[in-house]
């Protein structure tokens, strides 16, 4: 049982699992082994064979058999006796080879009564305890949580959440010395067109003044980046009005794309400051940054390997940092954040809690956001609150119990993009939340079609429209219809604004902005990879309906990118999958091939293939390159839903496929649903299909939240 439980965790982490959670894995141990395909004749068996194994097993059984395993840290305090006789040899041992799988013939009854080392392991006891370990040992496996939710976790997981908790524990006790009087003045400059009916951005702001942790989470359109940007003048000049040198600001995404998006949206926001009004106005535009970057490229990367230049031992020179879109950050990036900041740096987080989680394993932001909605203010933060906003906290949102982690967190609730009565506004809140004008409805799938039908008979509002395509089967023409009205307008703009052959590079770089923003104003969107309706299939479609032409291949042409010449084509959309960091390219970064006239070296001009991504620092500048160099990219016509976090586009149409998947989940669509910015489209054939995922969520394993409740 333990070296199936070695084999799980590490299973459970290759699904977004930070750690197994032994008492769920009891309870539903068909969720495992999900990378089995659902149509492989062995799939039935080997999970008949799992369930065989651990039927009749209780979580607390099996966290002894695990507690007393070389190969595994216990640090669990269950008080089990320590005055029995040695306990048999775990049935992890030492062999040539490394661990080796002897016979297991230890009973729950012998484990009941098996010593267990306490936090700090006794040496009378070192010398017997045969398999136990101290909590310091460097064993490859923990075993944490409590007796109640006993957790397995891969020793390097367990380290990437323990640092995330130590960093944001030691923040939150950081005593707070604000100016209140300062303060409140401050808030009621930056928020002087603030539309008093909704007070949550100045909450979220004063919150983020006063807590050097702070969290302000909220769906599409509710405010998130005006009010950092709010937030950042006010802690600016805070720190200016009592004489004190500028603040340290560093803005970072998890993306190329997300990075770029806040690029220019905090710009136009940093424009509508009161600068004039502002302590040392003259001077305070300088000091509120508008450059963003990627999260890897403010840490540093090393090139071949997994660490950064900046870390504990030399952390950045920043004293507040700020990370947009961190539902997309997974456990490791965010606990080598945390290393990398000064013990006195501040960290805020922005993002939305329901979108999906990042692709690697955890869910930093869900997991910290649990009880956002709800708020849990003291009396005392509700008192504070109103003394430097002038808000008063809603009743139901003063907790006396609240814990010092919801002290710094708020989630903004008005959109102002969309209008809660209909469209897209309404279809995410239904999705997510399952409210209808108001009310909740049980029958999400039902109120979902309601929606739709409700929405077509108001064809003449356009902004946040959604419509419905049930499609009749694989080769139904109303799919190959909205490819060609959508895609079609984005290589006719190629052709329409192509500069010709005598053009100089500046009108060159304006085609080639022209283009990508052609080419943002849609995006064809699926949850899955491969078969006919992923990310494959439909490439493949849009392709063969758009009839594109692809250049013959000469001999120094093919293999490139892995994928042959031939794929590469005028109007090819790709996405970069891996960080380039000698091309300045990010995972997630898009770009457009266009052929472009270039000079020969006897001086005669031809078209050639290039790739145009923007600048990515807010410039508008272009950045070509060479298809030739693009190692890790793919053609980008349909992506994955998670490829596209960090992107917005004017339309969006998700497809779902003629069956249901695990992958298919209520986050999946809601994250779909919020990359439109005028209208959504969503395409399917099943009824089930669209039920199945409307009623499944996304649940990953952690200890995270549960050991911040503990510490607090």
């Amino acid at each position: 049982m333990v070296l199936l439980a070695i084999a799980l965790v590490s299973e459970r982490n290759g699904h977004g699992h930070v750690c197994l959670d032994l008492a769920a894995a009891l309870a539903q141990p068909e969720a495992l082994l999900g990378r089995l395909r659902d149509d492989a004749r062995q799939s039935p068996e080997v999970r008949a064979d799992l369930a065989g194994l651990l039927a009749g097993l209780s979580p607390r059984d099996w966290a002894m058999r695990l507690a007393i395993s070389s190969a595994v840290t216990d640090l669990i305090p269950l008080g089990w006796t320590s005055t029995a006789s040695p306990p048999p040899r775990s049935p992890l041992a030492p062999g040539a080879g490394g661990l080796r799988a002897v016979e297991d013939r230890t009973s729950p009854e012998t484990l009941e009564h098996a010593p267990r080392p306490p936090y700090e392991l006794r040496d009378s006891d070192a010398g017997w305890m045969g398999a136990a370990n101290p909590p310091d040992s460097a064993t490859p496996f923990v075993l944490a949580g409590s007796p109640d939710r006993t957790l397995l976790y891969l020793r390097r997981y367990w380290n990437y959440e323990t640092r995330i908790r130590q960093g944001i524990l030691e923040r939150l006790g950081r005593p707070s010395s604000l100016p209140e009087d300062k303060l409140r003045k401050l808030l009621d400059l930056v928020f002087q067109s603030q539309d008093r009916a909704d007070p949550w951005p100045k909450i979220a702001c004063a919150l983020a003044a006063r807590s050097p942790f702070a969290i302000i989470t909220g769906g599409p359109g509710t405010g998130k980046t005006t009010t950092v940007v709010r937030l950042l003048a006010v802690l600016q000049g805070l720190a200016l009005s009592q004489d004190e040198p500028p603040l340290r600001i560093r803005l970072a995404a998890p993306t190329g794309k997300a990075a770029a998006r806040l690029n220019e949206s905090i710009a136009g926001r940093v424009a509508e400051l009161p600068f004039a009004e502002l302590p040392d106005g003259e001077r305070m535009p300088a000091e509120i940054p508008t450059e963003v970057t990627t999260l890897h490229r403010l840490l540093g990367p090393i090139p071949d390997s997994r660490h950064f230049r900046h870390h504990a031992g030399n952390p950045l020179p920043a004293d507040l940092v700020v990370v947009d879109e961190a539902s997309m950050v997974d456990v490791e990036m965010m606990a080598k954040l945390f290393d990398a900041l000064r013990p006195s740096a501040r960290l805020i987080l922005l993002g939305d809690k329901d979108q999906l989680a990042s692709v690697e394993a955890g869910a930093v932001l869900g997991d910290l956001c649990q009880r956002a909605r709800a708020a849990h203010y003291t009396r005392e933060t509700g008192n504070w609150l109103e003394q430097v906003t002038g808000a008063r906290v809603a009743a139901d949102a003063v907790d006396p119990g609240g814990r010092p982690l919801d002290q710094g967190i708020a989630m903004l609730r008005n959109s102002y993009r969309f209008k809660a009565e209909g469209g897209i506004g309404a279809l995410a809140e239904l999705v997510n939340e399952g409210i209808l004008d108001h009310q909740v409805e049980m029958d999400r799938f039902g109120a979902v079609r309601q929606l739709f039908a409700r929405s077509a008979k108001k064809t003449a509002k356009k902004l946040g429209l959604i419509h419905e395509v049930r499609l009749k089967g694989e080769h139904d023409p109303a799919l190959d219809a909205l490819i060609r009205k959508e895609y079609g307008a984005y290589f006719a703009a190629i052709a329409d604004h192509d500069p010709g052959d005598t053009a100089d590079a500046p009108a060159i770089d304006g085609w080639a902005r022209t283009v990508l923003e052609a080419y943002a104003r849609f995006q064809l969107l699926t949850g899955l990879r491969r078969g006919t309706w992923g990310v494959e299939g439909l490439n493949a479609r849009v392709i063969a309906v758009l009839g594109v032409r692809r250049p013959r291949a000469g001999p120094a042409q093919r293999g490139v990118s892995g994928e042959g010449w031939g794929s590469w084509f005028p109007g090819r959309s790709v996405l970069v999958t891996r960080n380039d960091y000698g091309l300045r390219l990010m995972n997630g970064d898009i770009g457009i091939t266009l052929e472009v006239p270039v000079r020969r070296e006897d001086g005669r001009l031809r078209r050639a293939l290039r790739v145009a991504f923007p600048a990515g620092d807010g410039s508008g500048g272009i950045r070509w390159v060479l298809p030739s160099r693009l190692q890790a990219v793919e053609t980008a016509f349909a992506m994955t839903v998670h490829k596209s976090q960090g992107s917005e586009f004017d339309h969006t149409a998700l497809v779902l496929p003629d069956k249901p998947s695990p992958v298919l989940t209520r986050e999946l669509i809601y994250t779909a649903i919020t990359r439109s910015k005028d209208s959504f489209t969503l395409l399917y054939r099943a009824d089930g299909v669209l039920r199945d995922a409307l009623e499944r969520q996304v649940l990953r394993m952690s200890g995270l939240s549960a050991a911040l409740a503990v510490a607090s």
